[in-house]
């Protein structure tokens, strides 16, 4: 097996047509799709009805010639961030190992309907715990081999928005063996001890079930793409995005950078309203909700290192890498020339 993974532009939230040239030039097998991440330019809230927009556009576009693969989308991209989406695909051939001897290795699952009452509960994350375990033995990947797992669960409510990402980060947490088990739901957006260090979760309006995309290095997938992460500390932990790169060997020069495929950061305004002990008014501006606020500040730092503004961003970080801060990850190829 080996991954693909494409990165494409979008010019409004209804715009597929750089993936439907790709179809048509064969350059995708639709069939082989397995799931498409991506940032549209809503607001990122309850009420965004960008994601669902581009999801529909793309099912309309898929139609029934592709499986059923997962559409995660995040909202919002304030700042330097540019609207796009990566589509993954899984094909069955094996080709030129990874010079690390594992590549790239995606493992995709997706839970029941969730009854309006289990969001945010111990309920759902026992859901997304499965679900990731589920995942990682499709993708033939250990717990030690995954780097990153994207959950995108139900919403209703700001309130449900908030504790359905606290429930898919345990969920994770627990799967990877990063949160005990017997972990009481009372802990969820109280007890900041309590994290995974490779959990990225959203949540909508737009789906009632948990989307769960696990993202790894596995000696059973060939090619030459890897991913990377590392927890940040706080919003301005370069460092951390420094680390990633140089993880996988890139350096900061247009060739290195070419290698880099894709990008995803989470993170959240830090609740004590200081970083580093220095004030911040995110969480008490009343023109400008706080999510919209560390999507840009966050954008502004990863993009500035990468030189590209298509990264995926997405706030609300609830035990999601350390409180006030969250997490950085980027798939690259180990040849600056390859194309998938």
């Amino acid at each position: 097996m080996h991954a693909t993974v494409h990165r494409l532009a979008m010019r409004d939230p209804g715009d597929v047509s750089a993936l439907a040239a790709l179809l048509a030039r064969r350059e995708i097998d639709p069939q082989q799709i397995v799931a498409i991440l991506g940032k549209t330019e809503g607001n990122g809230l309850v009420n965004d009805y960008t994601r669902g927009y581009f999801t529909q556009s793309l099912k309309l576009l898929l139609g029934e010639h592709a499986e059923r693969p997962l559409y995660i989308f995040s909202g919002g991209t304030e700042g330097v961030l540019s609207p796009h989406y990566v589509v993954f695909s899984a094909k069955p051939q094996a080709i030129a190992p990874h010079p690390s001897g594992k590549a790239l290795a995606v493992g995709c699952a997706v839970t029941r309907e969730l009854q309006p009452d289990e969001i945010g509960t111990r309920a759902q994350a026992d859901m997304v715990s499965q679900a990731v375990k589920q995942a990682m033995r499709s993708a033939l990947m250990e717990a030690g081999d995954v780097r990153f797992v994207q959950v995108k669960g139900p919403c209703v409510t700001p309130a449900s928005m908030a504790y359905s990402r606290a429930a898919g980060a345990f969920g994770v947490g627990v799967a990877l063996g990063e949160i005990d088990a017997g972990f009481s739901e009372n802990d969820f957006l109280k007890d900041a001890t309590r994290y995974s260090s490779r959990a990225s979760v959203s949540s909508g309006v737009e789906v009632r079930v948990n989307e769960v995309m696990v993202l790894g290095n596995s000696a059973a997938w060939s090619g030459p793409l890897s991913i990377a992460s590392r927890p940040m500390q706080d919003a301005l932990d370069l460092d951390a995005v420094l680390g990633v790169l140089a993880d996988l060997g890139i350096e900061r020069t247009p060739a290195g950078l070419a290698r880099v495929r894709a990008a995803m950061v989470k993170g959240e305004p830090d609740t004590t309203g200081r970083i580093r002990g220095h004030r911040h008014t995110m969480l008490i501006d009343g023109d400008m909700n706080a999510q919209r606020h560390i999507r840009g500040a966050l954008g502004g730092l990863v993009a500035g290192v990468l030189g590209d503004g298509r990264i995926f961003v997405s706030g609300g970080a609830e035990h999601q890498g350390p409180a006030g801060g969250g997490l950085v990850a980027a798939i690259a190829a180990s040849d600056s020339t390859w194309r998938a």
